[in-house]
């Protein structure tokens, strides 16, 4: 081995498929200043013993553009590298043997419509066609993607090598990370075994010792390793380069045609982690022993389809580590906690995602973004209370054994809870609550009261078990007054001589306003993308309270503590745990509040975006005027201490006017009656304010701010699509991504959507054309088209009469 060179720009830890597609990537990008190290040899962490199927769709669509990006890869690589890959796109077959899972395949092939992605229902009989040692016994449907396939993971990695070392990258086998050197935020020297590197940046694709090499820096990952197994046949299977890939979720099993045999494996449930306290840096390539009653859960379901299994036998069983992250879903981009540390781990799908994945991380290096949103998969989704290695065992566990489970509208994973609750959580079990959780919070969905017949029973096409629950709460907010605990919500402070000037240039709108006023803004990107969608409080005059989602506190914190001055100027400080959160809202919120405070609280001494300090019974709250559901209401942010006896309070405050406890699936459906939008679904980094509808909360004319450039253009010139409102007629099962026609033709997807319960219809909002003339418009759902209309953005009270009441 060649010495390590003093310094790199940029250093890539793990030398498996995913980091050395990043130096793939970085290469082809025109970038040689880049060193690899790999503490064994190039794909003997969990590389070397994947199966190596290739599949793409995804629920969302920058997730499918990632995985063809892959499959563009793929197509080129051999003649790039010089190197066999043994790619072959033969297509895959995905098996419904149950109604509930072609209806969840429906629902795949309508977003593969509106994502643009080839995708097909096919019969039992045209699938056996295509796959002929199947039975057809109680197969309702498939699936048929021509572009999927199967690859050979080794192979592919040292093609990718091949190319990196081609274009003056260095990779180093051998060596192993033994820690940093950091200096203020920044990495400045990576510690080995065989010395030091000095480094612009690192990149940690370690795979499952990602988490260890993570906490070198402190950096907390939620990002885990689970035993999984596979079985290669015997070689007696008449299998053809024209073979698909096959995969029959309802018995949990997928399959990869090998040299004249099947390559079989499962994702059952209570699959062990691999040692939760940390995998042994001296575990190379290497198996665990073959476990029975587990191989059982997915072989033996596998022979009932496959009858071909019963005759031939089993040569070869493959029991290794593979990463799993805590919902299932890779980890990519900056780490919250460092300013150029990279993360690219948790790829369950490693293999299928390393050429679209290496791609997105080259573009986060070397330009500061993927070059598409990529929230489902960014490191900062997960709080560092997710990285509990506890949690983390129990919930990556759960996450594999999820992989081919059915996925319905709504559904909760149940593993490692409860981990973090509201001070308000026992009296709300009490009250009925049927909670979710986010973030590691505990959340009520909806309250299971008595009042209605209701269950936590989720459906596709239907009306899920909920429905008359949410109906019931949704109604209280609209007609009468209702309590939602929100304590979940992320809160930091910003403060400092310099905080005014610092938000100025982050925020899209304008915060020189009075003291106690409340400002909605986004924080956007340089091509004025949207980064966040938050409140911000001006409480003092260089003190600033800031109100973001459960989920995006992390990411959201993070933007703002990286586009603070570095003089000192300027303070981020995280209070989320220690302020409670409740929404008092309704029509007679008001009347709630006065008969439990002493202030006054009249529209007079309390207007609509106001904050004020006020005394709740024997409590004390920072109460805003603002609201996400569309109705007068008062965000009362509380001392953790103090929440409960605030409850009790307003609750006894307002058993006179009917009030009663709400949770966020009644939120959902209040906010899309409003034309509110949800950050993630409607506005991502991919969209801008003006397109959102969102221009009233940009003030081009403050002076200067990030993206006001883009931002000032796109005004100019007009946005080319427009978020809008569509409504259907009645219930229908519409929850964000289905595919909208016009005349036939796909014209766009929708963002999010659900039932209106006080409108009576059906309302999805989706980017249109701008030109688009009104036409008639579909909705596709599970193979029907439910037709649509354009509505105004708000369908109820869109003057904001009542929130302003």
């Amino acid at each position: 081995m060649s010495a390590l060179p003093s310094h790199a720009r940029i250093v890539i830890i793990g030398g498996g498929a995913i980091g050395s597609a990043i130096a793939y990537h970085l290469a082809r990008a025109g970038e040689s200043d880049v060193l690899v190290i790999e503490k064994a040899q190039l794909t003997h962490g969990s590389t070397w013993h994947a199966a190596g199927l290739v599949g793409q769709l995804r629920s969302k669509k920058n997730l499918t553009r990632l995985m063809q990006n892959s499959v563009a890869v793929f197509d080129r690589l051999e003649a790039e590298s010089g190197q066999v890959i043994d790619w072959r796109k033969s297509g895959s077959i995905r098996i419904a043997s149950s109604p509930e899972r072609l209806a969840e395949i429906r629902r795949s092939l309508t977003q593969a419509k509106g994502f643009g992605f080839e995708a097909h229902e096919i019969t039992a009989a045209e699938a056996k066609d295509r796959f002929p040692w199947m039975t057809t016994r109680g197969v309702v449907g498939a699936a048929w993607i021509p572009s999927d396939g199967y690859i050979d993971p080794y192979a592919l990695t040292q093609a990718y090598a091949r190319v990196a070392r081609a274009g003056g990258i260095a990779i180093r086998e051998g060596v192993r990370v033994t820690g940093f050197e950091m200096r203020d935020r920044r990495i400045v020297r990576v510690l080995t075994d065989h010395g030091a590197v000095g480094c612009d940046c690192v990149v940690n694709a370690a795979g499952i010792w990602a988490k260890r090499i993570g906490e070198m820096a402190g950096v907390r990952l939620a990002a885990g390793a689970v035993e999984h197994q596979y079985v290669v046949t015997e070689k007696k299977v008449a299998v053809t380069p024209e073979t698909p890939t096959f995969r029959d979720p309802d018995r949990i099993f997928y399959l990869k045609p090998d040299v004249g045999a099947f390559a079989i494996g499962g994702w059952e449930q209570g699959a062990p982690a691999c040692w939760p306290q940390g995998v042994p840096f001296e575990f190379g390539r290497e198996l665990f022993p073959e476990n029975h009653a587990r191989l059982e859960q997915f072989l033996v379901p596998a022979a009932e389809r496959l009858p071909i299994l019963e005759e031939i036998g089993i040569q070869t069983v493959i029991n290794g580590p593979i990463p799993v992250s805590a919902d299932g879903e890779p980890m990519m981009g900056l780490a919250p906690e460092l300013d150029n540390f990279f993360v690219a781990c948790g790829f369950t799908a490693g293999i299928a995602a390393s050429g679209g994945a290496g791609e997105a991380m080259a573009n986060w290096i070397l330009h500061g973004d993927p070059g598409m949103d990529l929230w489902p998969f960014d490191v900062r989704r997960f709080s560092p209370h997710q990285a509990n290695r506890s949690w983390l065992a129990a919930r990556s566990s759960e996450a594999y054994g999820r992989y081919y489970a059915l996925h319905y509208p709504g559904e909760e994973m149940v593993s490692a809870r409860p981990q973090r609750t509201s001070p308000l959580h026992g009296r709300l079990a009490a009250a009925g609550a049927v909670f979710g959780s986010k973030a590691g919070w505990e959340r009520p969905l909806w309250f299971d009261s008595g009042a209605v017949e209701a269950s936590e029973t989720p459906s596709f096409e239907g009306r899920p078990g909920w429905f008359a629950a949410v109906a019931r709460e949704h109604r209280a907010v609209r007609e009468a007054v209702g309590l939602i605990d929100q304590t979940s919500f992320s809160k930091f402070e910003i403060f400092g001589p310099g905080a005014l000037a610092a938000l100025q240039r982050i925020a899209a709108n304008d915060l020189d306003r009075p003291e106690g006023t409340c400002v909605y803004t986004q924080l956007c990107n340089e091509r004025g993308g949207i980064e966040a969608d938050l409140t911000i409080m001006r409480v003092a005059r260089d003190r600033f309270y800031v109100v973001t989602g459960s989920q995006f506190g992390v990411r959201d914190s993070g933007w703002i503590a990286r586009h603070l001055p570095s003089d000192g100027s300027v303070r981020l400080e995280e209070v989320t745990s220690a302020i409670a959160v409740i929404n008092l809202v309704g029509p007679k919120a008001r009347a709630v509040l006065a008969a439990a405070s002493l202030d006054d609280v009249s529209d007079a001494a309390f207007p609509h975006l106001a904050v004020r300090d006020i005394e709740i019974g024997l409590g004390r709250a920072r109460a805003a005027r603002i609201g996400y559901v569309g109705e007068l209401g008062y965000e009362l942010h509380v001392p953790t201490d103090e929440a409960a006896a605030v409850y009790d309070t307003l609750k006894a405050a307002g058993q006179a006017h009917g009030i009663i406890d709400v949770g966020y699936r009644a939120i959902d459906s209040l906010r899309l009656e409003k034309g509110y939008v949800y950050w993630s679904a409607d506005v991502t980094p991919d969209t801008d304010p003006f397109a959102a509808g969102l221009g009233f909360a940009v003030a081009l004319g403050k002076g200067d701010f990030i993206g006001r450039e883009a931002l000032a253009r796109i005004r100019a010139e007009g946005p080319s699509r427009r978020l809008v409102t569509l409504t259907v007629d009645g219930f229908a099962p519409l929850i964000g991504g289905e595919a909208v026609l016009a005349d036939g033709a796909v014209v766009a997807t929708t963002t999010s959507a659900g039932f209106g319960h006080t409108v009576g219809c059906t309302i999805a909002f989706a980017y249109l054309p701008a030109d688009l003339a009104a036409r008639d418009l579909c909705i596709e759902a599970y193979g029907r088209l439910y037709p649509a209309r354009r509505a105004a953005r708000a369908v109820y009270d869109p003057k904001g009469e009542r929130l302003r009441g």
